[in-house]
């Protein structure tokens, strides 16, 4: 239960911030609201470790170093969802981010990749994502 409720929270709050990264984007520009949206983040995880981290930076030796890029992604990410709500609006575009999200989480559990448990992507689940791909266009985006 606890894990719906956080992923539902999740999507929100990523909706939230797309849609405020973009607005400010305009503002001030891309580059400069990525900069203020990673430091930001930054600042406030340095606070909660400090507060609240059990965790042992000691440990990073042992992990996989691609597992590091989490920061880089971060960077294309904000970019690119400011990039695709500017060009598509908030609807379209995280639909859209949707259905590439649960497309490349259904890979990833399809083959383990990530070290990931592997979970079979069914018929199911690919018509699931062409009703969903059809739902975004009827829902929201023009041409």
């Amino acid at each position: 239960m606890m894990g719906i409720i956080y992923s539902i929270i999740s999507g929100i709050a990523m909706t939230l911030q797309g849609v405020f990264n973009t607005r400010l984007g305009d503002k001030i520009g891309m580059w400069e609201t990525n900069t203020l949206v990673q430091g930001t983040g930054f600042i406030i995880t340095i606070i909660i470790w400090m507060l609240a981290g059990n965790g042992n930076f000691k440990n990073i030796k042992n992990v996989n170093k691609l597992y590091l890029l989490g920061g880089a992604l971060g960077v294309i990410i904000i970019y690119t969802v400011m990039k695709g709500i500017g060009s598509l609006g908030p609807t379209c575009a995280i639909g859209i981010i949707l259905v590439s999200q649960l497309t490349s989480a259904g890979i990833i559990d399809a083959f383990g990749f990530f070290d990931s448990q592997v979970i079979k992507f069914s018929a199911n689940k690919i018509i699931g994502i062409i009703i969903m791909l059809i739902g975004i266009i009827i829902f929201k985006c023009k041409s």
